[in-house]
């Protein structure tokens, strides 16, 4: 059995420390997103208790992150598809 260079398992052993490191921090940051996603969940159903619509509040958060031109396209295709379906 050979043994490895004091410089590759140094290095292997760094390589590991950095998965292991990436790894985790993945994992801890896909546990705040679902914890996020419940917090966001909890809103909407406080919401709807309240007496709100909420595909009409998800439809305004959409909307609001669009920047005002892209938001100002989608609005007027929208309009148009209506009118020609003779929704308005």
């Amino acid at each position: 059995m050979t043994k490895k260079p004091a410089a590759e398992t140094r290095a292997t052993t760094i390589a590991k420390d950095q998965l292991k490191s990436i790894i985790e921090r993945v994992e801890r940051l896909i546990e705040e997103k679902k914890t996020i996603s419940d917090d966001i969940s909890d809103v909407y159903a406080e919401a709807k208790g309240n007496g709100f619509d909420v595909k009409a509040l998800r439809a305004i958060v959409k909307l609001r992150k669009l920047d005002p031109i892209e938001r100002e396209a989608e609005e007027a295709i929208l309009e148009t598809y209506m009118q020609a379906l003779g929704m308005l």
